[in-house]
């Protein structure tokens, strides 16, 4: 098996090479100073650029999709994604996206799976427990989801990934390693993202609780710096995780970078 790798592309844009199967995360190709819509007339300028442009993405398999909001799955990914391609993400985010012509997302309810295949190699993805806000505001929000990706091949389970997504940390995430245990790696989402004083996603001190309660091998930040609405800077987190003492399992990846997922 070759080593699963991500490349991080921006905000929570990757691509992930596991296996035989390349995914593409959360398509953010909005550039510097382009603006971002987040729902209910708010609007994000960009601080960064992405890596990548869709032109110069690989062939992919499918795109995991953790939310609608135009920071995850921007105007450019919807102009410029190919529409046949499977996108996996909640069930409110597949009814639009069908809307838009893209006929083969799928929405995938809270544990519910979805496979890839090639030879013998088997793509699980498994969406998980998300919450975007705090209490009732989840509820003005659009649906969360985290995903599970596990890669069998010969009927073996070869490597297993967590993307948390946009979720805040709540009591539903404990249920994820009672459920699926020995994860090899995290993709976090952090930023500790506010809007009128609100914490939307983690923060430091939520994503290293979040850390000491999946117990990954390998923890990998993303989602932390890309918009002014992103108020916990990564080195906060980094800082968090050597004060907790598992900062030998966080391993930081810039823009453009492509580096192993494994520890």
């Amino acid at each position: 098996m070759t080593t699963p790798e991500v490349t991080f592309v921006g905000t929570a844009t990757t691509v992930l090479r596991i296996g035989g199967f390349t995914l593409l995360t959360d398509p953010n190709f909005l550039h510097r100073g382009q603006r971002a819509y987040l729902g209910r007339g708010l609007w994000s300028k960009r601080s960064t650029d992405p890596a990548l442009t869709i032109p110069e993405l690989p062939a992919l398999d499918a795109v995991v999709l953790s939310h609608l909001h135009g920071d995850h799955f921007d105007r450019v990914a919807r102009r410029g994604l190919d529409r046949s391609l499977p996108i996996l993400t909640t069930p409110q985010a597949e009814r639009k996206l069908r809307r838009w012509g893209f006929g083969a997302a799928e929405g995938l309810p809270t544990w519910r799976a979805y496979e890839l295949h090639r030879g013998d190699e088997t793509l699980r993805l498994t969406a998980l427990p998300g919450r975007h806000g705090p209490g009732l505001l989840d509820r003005a929000l659009p649906d969360v989801m985290g995903s599970l990706i596990d890669l069998e091949q010969g009927g073996e389970r070869r490597f297993r990934l967590y993307v948390t997504g946009d979720t805040l940390r709540r009591p539903q995430l404990a249920e994820i390693p009672a459920r699926f245990p020995d994860i090899d790696a995290m993709l976090i989402h952090l930023g500790g993202t506010r809007i009128a004083g609100i914490l939307l996603t983690m923060d430091a001190r939520q994503g290293a609780d979040v850390v000491e309660l999946i117990r990954p091998r390998l923890t990998v930040p993303i989602h932390y710096d890309d918009y002014p609405v992103f108020r916990s800077p990564l080195r906060h987190f980094v800082e968090e995780a050597r004060r907790r003492g598992f900062a030998g399992r966080v391993r930081t990846v810039s823009r453009g970078e492509t580096v192993p997922l494994t520890p």
